[in-house]
């Protein structure tokens, strides 16, 4: 009995006692539904300017520096026309060639129409001459009137192979000028062309905004690996057709692109409002509302990381200033209609057990883990449900060393409690 005593006296000696940790008790109030984020400001319109499709490669002779202001319109890239004003003389020259080689057909077939019609017409008298001597031949001898009838049948095989071979003429005369036509239609449209393309040399800019020169990938001859310091395009450069050069950020209509967590993605709905602080404008807030809520969680590299997993949020500023850029950085602050008569815990109450919330409940003098549904969390309070109003939990983990057990949710600003 004395030993089994002593055990007992030891394991109560061992075990950590309740008493110091900090309680609160689960109220009912309402519940401020605000959303915190950071985000990017970019613009709402873009519009890209890639060198023109023609061939063989393009020189920029001329292009407009980053974060230049241009309105539509405005010129910021131009290429070398050199070689399409080549294209161009050469095909005015082929043009000029063409026309003379139709007008020389034309010509040639009006002298030969010409010289047909008089033969057809010696062929047709010469078919009636024979014609009227074989009309004697009652009256002459019988050798004489067959060689009248032979006169007639040459005569009449003469005027039909006259009337084929001018037909043949005329349509030979007319296929001659039907290519010579089509070498004016083809030297024309490389014309227009090569004038379409001395104008596609100067691309100028779809709206207004401001200059992003690009990247210029075709300076490591092709090589390129993730983090690689590339310089922009800039004047004398050399690039393929197509190739993007620049981009347009319409800077009048800025929006700004965010993500949220899982657990405020359900408070967010468009059309919400929004305030907003600039790091670049202290001192000032804006006004916007939610645009765009994505349906869809993004992922990062890994599959495995469900604890990151973020909806893409974006925002529509109320109004314009120039003093916003794409790029600057801006805190935002969603306002959510309040949550009234719901039960509210203190958000450092609430630990993580076994992937579940929980909340350690006081039961006499020790702590027993509750599971417990989230409905809203924000920076200091969250909104239960599964407790009743007035029981008292621990705002710290009683079981002091466990490791299935960790803090609800993501790390706050501020501590703990959050800053709210």
């Amino acid at each position: 009995m004395a030993a089994s005593g002593g055990v007992a006296l030891a394991l109560q000696q061992l075990r950590k006692p309740e008493r110091g940790i900090p309680t609160t008790l689960v109220r009912r109030g309402s519940l401020e539904t605000k959303v915190h984020t950071t985000g990017e400001l970019r613009p709402a319109r873009t519009g890209m300017l890639a060198a023109p499709a023609v061939g063989g490669t393009l020189k920029i002779v001329k292009l407009v520096k980053t974060g230049t202001a241009v309105k539509a319109g405005d010129l910021v890239i131009e290429f070398d026309p050199s070689e399409q004003q080549h294209n161009l003389e050469q095909s005015s020259s082929e043009l000029a060639q063409a026309e003379q080689e139709i007008t020389k057909a034309r010509a040639d077939a009006a002298v030969q129409a010409a010289q047909d019609q008089v033969a057809l017409l010696k062929a047709r008298f010469d078919v009636r001459r024979a014609d009227l001597e074989v009309g004697k031949n009652e009256l002459v001898s019988q050798i004489d009137a067959k060689k009248n009838l032979l006169a007639l049948e040459e005569a009449e095989r003469a005027l039909a192979q006259l009337e084929e071979d001018v037909k043949s003429r005329a349509a030979s005369s007319q296929a001659t000028i039907a290519v010579n036509e089509e070498k004016r239609a083809k030297a024309l449209l490389a014309m227009k062309q090569a004038k379409k393309n001395i104008e596609d040399m100067r691309v100028r800019a779809p709206i207004n905004g401001l200059v992003a020169v690009k990247e210029n990938r075709e300076a490591s001859g092709g090589f390129f690996y993730t983090g690689m310091a590339l310089p922009e395009y800039r004047e004398g450069d050399q690039l393929w057709p197509g190739s993007f050069v620049a981009e347009i950020l319409g800077v009048e209509q800025m929006e700004i692109q965010a993500k949220v967590s899982e657990g405020d993605r359900a408070s967010l709905n468009p059309g919400q409002p929004a305030e907003v602080q600039l790091y670049s404008v202290p001192g000032q807030k804006f006004t916007a509302k939610v645009k765009t809520v994505a349906g869809l969680a993004s992922r990062g590299w890994w599959w495995g990381e469900s604890a990151g997993r973020t909806f893409d949020v974006s925002f529509a500023l109320d109004r314009a200033d120039p003093r916003l850029r794409p790029g600057l950085t801006a805190q935002i602050v969603i306002l959510g209609d309040p949550m009234k008569d719901v039960l509210v815990l203190a958000r450092q109450a609430l630990f993580e057990k076994d992937g579940k919330p929980v909340a350690y409940v006081k039961t006499g003098g020790s702590f027993e883990a509750k599971e417990v549904r989230i409905a809203h969390r924000t920076e200091s309070r969250v909104a239960i449900e599964g407790l009743k109003e007035g029981t008292e939990v621990a705002l710290v983990n009683p079981e002091q060393g466990a490791k299935s057990s960790k803090p609800a949710g993501p790390p706050l600003p501020g501590g703990p409690g959050g800053g709210q």
